[in-house]
């Protein structure tokens, strides 16, 4: 059994279940799915977008996240004040699994002839499954592990704002305000009671940002940044640097403070079309294990364009 299920089942076998941190899924590619964390964002490109991301973390590693995003968001009516977002994501990690379906409002207020100010709210539902018969148990006869989790309900909601110019942009978020202990319990054992739930739920805070600079007429230059706190882990930042040449290719690199470096490329196979890929190699200890190949994600975003509010150019951000 490979490392990841051995220390998961150390940690419930002996009862250690107060994660009191509990992160929401991680994204390399986050600046092509920012509806996920800021429902402020929908409706921001001016036109339907349909987004569909998959994560595989830590490959090799038994157990390691994986997880899967689909994502639409748009603005309503043409002068594209309102916008709408559905966002459904499915979390995977040893024996459990999450299921978040969110649905965005976001409404825009122009401040210049250049900048847009959006503020978005987000509500929705989370479903928590445990299967502890996936676990390999030390105590076979441990009653904390009878009964298997089903889809145990929580609602979500969230709130964010969001500012873009056609080469800037900044966001703060919190998707989710409610801090939920899932499976909370009082459970006798051998005479004595304790408390026995699997994760609390903090607040997950965000700030996003990004510029365009365009160097020549083929090729524009992103630097960005994701900053993600809550309390009781590390502050995650991670930082990019993206070009695009030709209006098609993008090429980049990332680095996650402390954590990993990333390599990604995307392209834009039609003005409604685009495929990307990114590749994390981790920078502690666990990526020199020989258990870990890497993380991977692979994106593709499709766009429905009306008349009235084609792209000219296809938005980098």
């Amino acid at each position: 059994m490979k490392k990841l299920q051995i220390i998961v089942t150390i940690l419930l076998s002996f009862g250690f279940y107060n994660i009191q941190a509990q992160q929401d899924a991680q994204y390399t590619q986050y600046m092509y799915n920012t509806i996920s964390v800021n429902p402020a964002y929908a409706g921001s490109r001016g036109v339907m977008s349909i987004m569909g991301l998959h994560r595989s973390q830590w490959v090799g590693l038994e157990g390691a996240p994986r997880t899967q995003t689909l994502t639409l968001n748009t603005p309503l009516g043409q002068n594209e004040r309102v916008g709408l977002g559905l966002s459904v994501i499915n979390d995977e990690i040893g024996p459990t699994n999450e299921t978040y379906i969110d649905i965005d409002f976001s409404y825009t207020i122009p401040t210049s002839e250049y900048g847009k100010l959006s503020l978005g709210i987000k509500g929705g539902a989370h479903l928590l499954n445990v299967d502890f018969q996936q676990l390999t148990r030390f105590n076979q006869n441990d009653a904390l592990f009878e009964n298997n989790i089903d889809n145990k309900f929580s609602p979500q909601v969230g709130i964010g704002v969001y500012y873009h110019t056609d080469k800037f942009y900044f966001g703060l978020s919190a998707p989710n305000l409610l801090e939920t202990d899932h499976f909370d319990e009082s459970t006798t054992i051998s005479g004595s009671e304790s408390t026995s739930f699997l994760a609390e739920e903090r607040i997950n805070y965000y700030m996003i940002a990004g510029h365009v600079f365009n160097l020549s007429d083929d090729l524009k230059f992103k630097p960005a940044v994701l900053t993600k706190l809550v309390s009781g882990a590390p502050l995650q930042v991670d930082v990019s640097a993206n070009f695009l040449l030709y209006q098609k290719l993008t090429l980049g690199v990332a680095y996650r403070w402390s954590a990993a470096v990333t390599g990604q490329v995307g392209f834009q196979i039609s003005d409604s079309m685009m495929i990307g890929f990114a590749y994390d190699r981790e920078t502690t200890e666990l990526g020199r294990s020989q258990f870990n190949d890497g993380s991977y994600e692979v994106m593709l975003r499709f766009e429905l364009f009306k008349k009235y509010n084609r792209m000219l150019t296809p938005r980098f951000f």
